[in-house]
């Protein structure tokens, strides 16, 4: 029966003089989305809506699933358009809709009308006031509710008329790219795909990185984190995911440092060479799925020790989270049954049996020129090396 999608949109709204390059934004990224469904759609915005009408044949679910990944939508009304034709056509058509959509009648309702164009003959409380003497003409079962209804009837009066009285949720947020660029460094555990999720969901594009290390690492375990970022790129975008060869700088921090600050020096090479790549691609910051205390790596003293290394700044919107609600917002996108397959990442793999949780920053540094004599080469050595996986 629908036709046509009504786009609803929260922030962006308040976005004053630039609310137009938002709405671009968000009608690119629906856009894309789309691009993978059955059927042609014309999505176009007037008079402060974005509307996304069918031009073929399309799956609802299929259509609708999509949507609810676009960060920047709030709401989905599934819509049917007709043209002016008078109003007792239109009058036909609401009843219609009504007896299609809603087949168990005893309930409640308001018509709530917006007439846009101001040349149609009646006003919106005369809509509202006549329509619902129609509708309750045609089902005598159901009743008026004007404060706290089962069904929410908006007819909205434009060069078409639009019909809608559902409203699915959204993702939220804003448009991806409209909040620049940063880079994940995503492993393969739960907590790296969801921060990646939160703060896309701020409009940042997302670039990824991986630091693998075989073959003490599988090419399972590589592949996992792939499919991580081609489920990220559901909510936002290809990923282009850049694969750093790690082996050889973990096994000399592991020859020349002391073994439990391993996980500590080794987190800040990482980050080192994340910055560097980020900084060639335009990025704006790094991002990662930190929070205090979850492990030694995590403490107030450790995360201020990885820090000490970055010039972007670095976000952590897992900070606060439990792991519990971690798990959840996994669940919630999708990530966490690829998180949890038993392949393991090279941060596992290399942890010292008893880490420090208070690094001393001049301790740690003094310990990290214990690497001086070939750390750079290495370094330089990983980053030509690199492979490029672009994931969508």
């Amino acid at each position: 029966m629908f036709t046509a999608f009504l786009i609803k949109y929260a922030e962006i709204g308040i976005k004053g003089k630039n609310r137009f390059l938002f709405e671009d934004a968000l009608i690119g990224q629906i856009k894309y989305a789309l691009k993978k469904c059955e059927g042609e759609f014309l999505i176009h915005k007037t008079q402060g809506r974005i509307y996304v009408e069918a031009q073929t044949e399309f799956d609802f679910e299929e259509t609708v699933g999509y949507l609810r990944r676009v960060f920047g939508i709030s709401g989905i009304c599934p819509v049917v358009y007709v043209e002016d034709q008078g109003f007792d056509r239109l009058c036909e058509t609401i009843i219609r809709y009504i007896g299609e959509v809603y087949p168990e009648r005893s309930k409640t309702f308001k018509v709530q009308a917006r007439r846009a164009r101001k040349n149609y003959p009646l006003d919106s409380m005369e809509i509202n006031a006549r329509m619902g003497e129609a509708i309750l003409e045609a089902y005598p079962e159901m009743k008026v509710d004007v404060h706290n209804p089962d069904i929410v009837l908006n007819i909205e009066v434009r060069e078409k008329i639009y019909i809608y009285s559902e409203t699915i949720p959204g993702p939220g947020g804003m448009p991806v790219g409209t909040g620049g660029k940063a880079m994940l460094l995503l492993s393969g555990g739960i907590d790296s795909p969801a921060a990646g999720y939160m703060i896309a969901k701020r409009g940042v594009k997302l670039d990824a990185v991986y630091f693998h290390a075989p073959p003490y690492t599988s090419e399972r375990a590589k592949q996992k984190v792939v499919d991580l970022a081609r489920l990220l790129a559901r909510f936002t975008g290809p990923v282009y995911l850049h694969v750093i060869n790690f082996t050889d700088i973990q096994l000399y921090i592991y020859e020349k440092c002391p073994h439990e600050e391993l996980t500590i020096i080794m987190r800040r090479y990482m980050m080192r060479i994340a910055e560097h790549i980020a900084q060639e691609t335009g990025c704006l910051g790094l991002i990662t799925g930190e929070s205090i205390g979850q492990v030694a790596s995590q403490t107030m003293s450790s995360l201020i020790a990885t820090n000490e290394v970055c010039q972007l700044p670095v976000y952590r919107p897992l900070i606060g989270f439990d792991k519990q609600e971690i798990v959840e917002l996994s669940e919630k996108i999708g990530t966490y049954e690829t998180s949890i397959l038993p392949f393991e990442d090279c941060c596992t793999i290399f942890v010292a049996k008893h880490p420090v949780t208070k690094p001393n920053l001049n301790v740690i540094r003094r310990h990290e020129h214990n690497l001086d004599e070939r750390i750079e080469e290495l370094v330089d050595t990983a980053l030509k090396t690199k492979e490029l996986i672009i994931a969508e």
